[in-house]
């Protein structure tokens, strides 16, 4: 079933829109319009699964800090704190299990 989710603010300069969703899993694009724009430090239940579509971010998961760019992937546990901040305006693609009721 093909349903269109609009886009919301989630943040200065950045933007959020479910892509795809069911109960065990959602797809989510994160974009980025600002270097410097951030996305603050946070924890959930969820698996998240983060691809960079385009741009380039520095992340910190729990106490590791490192910089993806376009073509990168990575995993952050259940629990795990973490966010991110644009060192080149781009896009994230992040894929939760199961799926974030909040972004709903």
């Amino acid at each position: 079933m093909l349903k269109t989710f609009p886009q919301v603010s989630s943040g200065q300069n950045v933007t959020r829109q479910v892509l795809a969703e069911a109960p065990e899993l959602m797809v989510v694009a994160f974009r980025f319009n600002e270097v410097g724009a951030t996305g603050a430090r946070h924890s959930h239940p969820h698996v998240q699964s983060t691809y960079c579509k385009s741009g380039r971010f520095r992340f910190t998961v729990a106490d590791e800090t490192f910089e993806i760019a376009a073509g990168d992937s990575f995993i952050i546990p259940s629990g795990a704190e973490h966010g991110c901040t644009c060192l080149e305006p781009g896009e994230l693609v992040d894929t939760f299990t199961p799926r974030r009721e909040d972004f709903l």
